[in-house]
């Protein structure tokens, strides 16, 4: 089930590819609302609005590891473009290796410093404890969640983009269960929510262990294989560790700005974290194309062909901008009938659907400049430049850093959630720019196959 993407059209090679990766993040998407929806419909708004709170710490836990992950992975597919298959299975090696080291690293530091994280983002103090059980325990069990997305991004890299579709769906059954089970039968609150998720992500990562050592021979490590090859692992590091602290840089320009929302009462928390999820959901192909574009950008840079490069590119976000007019305005009609699902018919959802109709008409009217971001960022990560993700990560830490300061000024709630949208715009100019100077240094060095 590998697959070449060195010959034929980009498009239908591309959309081929991204569905299945597409599908794997709408599941993700829907079980990550599974657990908001029974946490808001089991335990209460103020459990909704503690798990909301904590979305922005997980995404920088989450980044600063897959970031890594991710970035290891790259120099698979360019083993892989080139038909080296010794070198495939060393990049491969090089970074499960390399992948245990920063998630364990991660782990530490998340587990150690969670308590402050929370008191510095004005946590309140009714909603404290709840956060506190749910993010401790997702930052638990990092190894799963990395751990999946490691060998997910693999697979990924030779052209396999079923696979881990399957997993992922199996893990959002085994999700759904789990919840319904630990919060509904045990009462275990927030802790059972994070444990659920957990355990279903730690089950899809051993299914692509299994998967990858009876069918993939060409990643399948060998006895006398587990070694660091240091030549290898310094091309790792250089994609990989920038990629992470661009994540890490995004996310604390998320932090602020959770930080500037959590100063309201949690009826605006509440109304904020059930909006996100209806963004998180509608814009899920975002990073699929995103990861798609890395997976065929890597391959063709290793095999050497810079024309397909930046005709996939230009596909890519032209797939982009279609998907992102038309989940743009879903977002907007379908806001009050989704957010309405997080909450009890016991409580007047009237209350926080005006904070969730800021939020997600702001969001959408900028989703084409979020898609800018995914396709030009992953296609210098599948090029081998990650140091300029930090450049993206320092401007989306910036923009969000000055809506942030504005809406404490002016006491706005609008201005606070407008940190995403202006993000977007801000970051998406600059990662467009960058592309064409890339390309433009790529293609002074390197001839065309043509």
């Amino acid at each position: 089930m590998n697959g070449k993407m060195t010959e034929g059209r980009p498009l239908p090679i591309l959309l081929k590819f991204v569905i299945p990766i597409l599908l794997g993040f709408i599941f993700q998407q829907f079980y990550n609302m599974v657990d908001t929806v029974i946490v808001g419909r089991f335990v209460g708004p103020k459990a909704l609005a503690a798990v909301g709170s904590t979305g922005t710490i997980m995404f920088m836990i989450m980044g600063l590891a897959n970031g890594m992950t991710t970035g290891y992975t790259v120099l698979i597919s360019h083993q892989f473009g080139a038909g080296s298959d010794e070198g495939t299975k060393k990049a491969f090696v090089n970074a499960i290796i390399l992948g245990f080291i920063s998630t364990l690293v991660v782990t530490i530091i998340a587990i150690a410093s969670m308590s402050s994280l929370l008191h510095i983002m004005n946590t309140p103090d009714d909603i404290y404890d709840y956060a506190y059980s749910y993010i401790i325990t997702i930052c638990a069990g990092s190894f799963a969640l990395i751990g999946y997305n490691l060998f997910a991004a693999s697979l990924r890299a030779i052209g396999n983009s079923k696979t881990p579709l399957y997993f992922l769906i199996f893990s959002a059954a085994l999700n759904i269960v789990l919840d319904l089970l630990f919060i509904i039968v045990f009462r275990l609150e927030t802790f059972g929510a994070a444990l659920a998720t957990d355990i279903s992500q730690g089950a899809s990562a051993i299914l692509c262990i299994i998967y990858i050592y009876k069918k993939v021979d060409i990643l399948k490590p060998e006895k006398g294989s587990w070694k660091l090859d240091m030549n290898f692992a310094k091309k790792q590091l250089n994609i990989g560790i920038p990629m992470a602290l661009q994540f890490g840089i995004t996310a604390s320009g998320t932090m602020v700005m959770q930080a500037s929302i959590n100063v309201y009462q949690s009826v605006a928390i509440g109304g904020f974290t059930a909006a996100g999820k209806v963004v998180n959901l509608m814009t899920a192909g975002m990073p699929s194309i995103g990861q798609t574009t890395a997976a065929y950008v890597g391959q063709n840079f290793g095999y050497g062909d810079l024309d397909r490069v930046h005709q996939g590119t230009k596909d890519a976000m032209k797939i982009s901008v279609v998907y992102s007019v038309i989940t743009g305005v879903l977002s907007v009609v379908l806001m009050p009938t989704i957010v309405s699902m997080f909450f009890d018919k016991g409580v007047d959802i009237s209350q926080y659907l005006p904070y969730s109709r800021i939020y997600i008409v702001e969001a959408a009217l900028f989703y084409i400049p979020l898609a800018m971001i995914f396709i030009y960022r992953n296609a210098m990560q599948g090029c081998g430049f990650g140091k300029t993700a930090l450049m993206l990560g320092v401007m989306e830490l910036v923009s969000r850093l000055i809506t942030a300061f504005v809406s404490m000024r002016l006491s706005s709630y609008a201005i606070a959630v407008a940190g995403d949208a202006f993000s977007w715009l801000t970051t998406g100019v600059l990662s467009y720019i960058l592309y064409m100077i890339v390309m433009k240094k790529l293609k002074e060095k390197f001839p065309s196959k043509k």
